[in-house]
C-alpha cells in the first residue's frame, strides 16, 4: 500500500496559515513525509526545519531544493544539519527548476541540465560520505578550484561527522531522460503532473535508469513521492474549476515557447493541441481565456475530481501505478479523510 505524506506547497505573500497544525496532526496520524517547496520566494529548507522541530517522526523532504539556488557544498550542509537536528528524517529533493528561474533569478546558465544534475549528486554525495577530503573537477563543478582565483583553494573535509553516511536523495524530473536519470543515480523520483494511464511508460523510463545503476536490488528501495489532487463536489465541473488554473499556469505560463517542460509533459500525454493555444493566450496576459480551454478529461488525466463515489470508482488506476508516496495538502480536518480513501 501507498504511503501518505503532505505537501505544503509554495507560499504566497507569508507562511501558508493553518500549515504547522496539519502538520502535526499528519505525525499523529502517521504520515511518512512532510515536503516543503520554492521558486523565487521562501525557501525550503527553512520551513522544514521549523516545522520539523514540532514533530517527532514524520520524515523531512525538500519538494524541491533547486540546484542552481545554491553550490552542491552548501546543499549538503544544509542537509546533513537538518539530517542531524531531526535525528536523521531528512529527504533531500533536488531539482533544475527551468531556465527563466533559473537564469532570471540566480543568473545562472541552464544549458545541459542533465549532465550538471549527475555532477551535483555525485558532490553532494561524497560530501556526505566524508570518506576523504573532497576533489571533484567536471565539466561544470571545479572544487578546488584551479582556474581563476588566488590559486589557494585547498580540498577539504565537512567538519561534522554526517549523522548518515547516506541522506536519501529523489529527483524532480519530467522529461524521459530525466526520469531515467532519477532512477539511475538517485534514491526517489518526484514527479509532477503524473497521469496514471502513462504508468507502463513511467516505469519504462525508471527501468532504464536501474539498468545503467548497476544495483540489481535499486528497484525494490526506490521512492515515487507524487502530488496527488483531490477536489471533492457534486458539481464535476466546479470541482475542475479548482485544477484548471494550476494547469493552466504551469503548461501556459511556466517557460518560454520551446523550453517548458510542464508543457510537453501534457503534449506526451496527448494534450499538445490544447497545451498550444493555453500557452499562446497564458503568454499573452489573457489567463482566463487560457484556463477555459483546458477540457474535464485533461483535468481528470492527473487529479481526482468530483462527488466522493466517483472519486472512489477512479481510485484504483491511481493505486495501481509506480507511486510508493501520494501527496495531499489541505487543512488538518481533512487528513484522516486522505489516510481512508487511500487505505
Amino acid at each position: 500500500m501507498a504511503k501518505l505524506g503532505y505537501q505544503t506547497g509554495y507560499w504566497g505573500s507569508g507562511p501558508p496559515g493553518g500549515v504547522l497544525d496539519a502538520i502535526k496532526e499528519a505525525d499523529k496520524l502517521g504520515f511518512h513525509s512532510v515536503w516543503t517547496a520554492e521558486a523565487y520566494g521562501s525557501d525550503a529548507i527553512t520551513p522544514l526545519a521549523w516545522w520539523g522541530a514540532h514533530t517527532k517522526q514524520i520524515q523531512l523532504g525538500t519538494g524541491i531544493m533547486q540546484m542552481s539556488a545554491r553550490t552542491p557544498a552548501a546543499t549538503a550542509m544544509s542537509a546533513m544539519t537538518l539530517d542531524h537536528l531531526s535525528e536523521g528524517r531528512m529527504i533531500l529533493g533536488l531539482g533544475a527548476s527551468g531556465p527563466q528561474v533559473v537564469e532570471g533569478w540566480y543568473g545562472q546558465p541552464y544549458p545541459k541540465p542533465l549532465a550538471r544534475t549527475r555532477e551535483y549528486v555525485e558532490i553532494v554525495r561524497r560530501i556526505v560520505r566524508r570518506e576523504e577530503p573532497l576533489d571533484f573537477h567536471g565539466e561544470f563543478y571545479d572544487l578546488p578550484l584551479r582556474n581563476g582565483g588566488l590559486g589557494l583553494g585547498k580540498a577539504l573535509k565537512s567538519t561534522i561527522h554526517p549523522r548518515r553516511k547516506e541522506i536519501p536523495i529523489y529527483l524532480a524530473a519530467e522529461g524521459p531522460k530525466n526520469v531515467a536519470l532519477s532512477a539511475e543515480i538517485c534514491d526517489g523520483w518526484l514527479p509532477l503532473f503524473l497521469a496514471p494511464k502513462e504508468d507502463a511508460t513511467y516505469r519504462k523510463q525508471l527501468a532504464e535508469g536501474f539498468a545503467k545503476s548497476g544495483d540489481p536490488t535499486k528497484k525494490d528501495r526506490f521512492e515515487v513521492v507524487s502530488s496527488l489532487l483531490v477536489f471533492i463536489g457534486d458539481d464535476v465541473e466546479k470541482t475542475a474549476d479548482m485544477v484548471r488554473p494550476f494547469i493552466a499556469l504551469y503548461a501556459g505560463g511556466m517557460g518560454a515557447k520551446g523550453a517548458n517542460f510542464h508543457f510537453e509533459v501534457f503534449a506526451r500525454m496527448g494534450w499538445e493541441g490544447v497545451a498550444t493555444q493555453v500557452q499562446e493566450l497564458y503568454l499573452q496576459g489573457k489567463k482566463k481565456e487560457a484556463t477555459a480551454l483546458i477540457p474535464l478529461a485533461m483535468v481528470e488525466d492527473v487529479a481526482l475530481v468530483g462527488p466522493l463515489d466517483k472519486i472512489k470508482g477512479e481510485l484504483p488506476k491511481w493505486k495501481e501505478t509506480c507511486v510508493t508516496t501520494w501527496l495531499v495538502g489541505g487543512p488538518a480536518s481533512f487528513l484522516s479523510m486522505y489516510g481512508d480513501l487511500l487505505a
